[in-house]
C-alpha cells in the first residue's frame, strides 16, 4: 500500500506523513532548496551564474530584457535567444519561462517598489545535494487551538517588515482578526491572504533557540461559522530557511509569542545532522 493510500492511524502518523511530503516538496526543481539567485535588475547588468545581459524594459512594461547570443544557450518561451528579447514578469497575464540548461531555469518577479528581479532555480543545487531533513517537534496536542475569526473592514492593512528590506514595511491586506485565549493569555493575531488560505507569520520563545530565528508560518482557513483551528503542529519553516535568495516577511508585533511553541518544524538540517545554513 502506498503512502497516499494508507490512512494514518494516529495524529503522530498523520504528522509524519505531512513532514515527509514537506521534505519531498523542498527538493523539487522549483522547491525552496532549488532557488539559487534572486537578483534585482535596475540597470543593464550581468547576473552571477547565468549568461546574458539583463536590463529593465525601456517601455516600462512587465519584466526585463535579456541580450545574448545563440552560443549562450538561453531559451525564452522555448525560443533560442540570439539578440535582445523581452522576458515577461510573473505579474503579466502570460509570464515568460527561461531555460539556461537541463537543470537551471528561471523567471522574472515584480519587486516591492516597481523593479523586477530574475529568479534562478537549479534542480541540482548544492543545497539539494546537501539536504538531510527538516527537524521538527513531535505531535503536541497542547498546540491545537480553537480560535475565532472576525472579518475586518474591507481594505484593512498592516505593515509587514521583510528580512531584506532594511526595516521598511510592506502593507498587506488583513482580512480579519484571529482571537483566542490560552493559559490565561488573550491573543489577537494578524494573517494575510495566501491563495485560498490565511498565512500567519509568527515567532515564539523557541525562535533562535531550538527553531529558526526568523520565525515560522502557519496556514489556516476559517470555517463559515467564524471558528478557526490553529494546529501549530503544522507550522512550517519559511522559504528563507532553505535559501538566502528568498525575502521572507517578519512576524508583526502581535504575532510574537512570549511562550515557547514546541510544535511544528524547527530547522533545516544537512545530511550530517548539522544546520544546512
Amino acid at each position: 500500500m502506498t503512502d497516499a493510500q494508507a490512512a494514518p492511524a494516529t495524529p503522530q502518523e498523520a504528522l509524519d506523513r505531512f513532514h515527509r511530503r514537506r521534505e519531498e516538496s523542498v527538493v523539487q526543481p522549483r522547491g525552496s532548496l532549488a532557488l539559487t539567485q534572486t537578483q534585482q535588475v535596475d540597470a543593464e547588468q550581468t547576473i552571477w551564474g547565468v549568461p546574458g545581459t539583463w536590463a529593465p524594459r525601456a517601455d516600462g512594461g512587465s519584466g526585463l530584457t535579456v541580450t545574448a547570443t545563440a552560443a549562450d544557450g538561453i531559451r525564452v518561451d522555448g525560443e533560442l535567444v540570439d539578440g535582445t528579447v523581452i522576458v515577461r514578469g510573473k505579474d503579466d497575464e502570460s509570464p515568460s519561462e527561461v531555460v539556461f540548461s537541463d537543470t537551471v531555469s528561471g523567471f522574472v518577479i515584480a519587486q516591492h517598489g516597481g523593479s523586477y528581479a530574475l529568479r534562478v532555480w537549479d534542480a541540482q543545487s548544492d543545497a539539494i545535494q546537501e539536504f538531510g531533513s527538516i527537524d521538527s517537534f513531535g505531535f503536541n496536542p497542547e498546540w491545537i487551538v480553537q480560535a475565532d475569526f472576525t472579518p475586518n473592514p474591507e481594505g484593512t492593512t498592516l505593515g509587514f517588515e521583510h528580512l531584506k528590506d532594511d526595516g521598511q514595511t510592506r502593507e498587506e491586506v488583513i482580512p480579519g482578526s484571529i482571537t483566542f485565549t490560552k493559559d490565561g493569555v488573550d491573543y489577537d493575531l494578524a494573517a494575510f491572504k495566501s491563495g485560498r488560505a490565511l498565512q500567519i507569520v509568527f515567532a515564539d520563545a523557541t525562535s533562535g533557540e531550538s527553531t529558526y530565528s526568523v520565525g515560522r508560518f502557519l496556514f489556516v482557513a476559517p470555517r463559515p461559522d467564524g471558528t478557526i483551528t490553529l494546529d501549530f503542529n503544522q507550522a512550517v519553516l519559511p522559504p528563507c530557511a532553505f535559501s538566502y535568495a528568498f525575502n521572507c516577511p517578519m512576524p508583526p508585533k502581535q504575532n510574537r509569542f512570549t511562550v515557547p511553541i514546541e510544535a511544528g518544524e524547527k530547522n533545516v538540517l544537512a545530511k550530517s545532522g548539522a544546520p544546512l545554513h
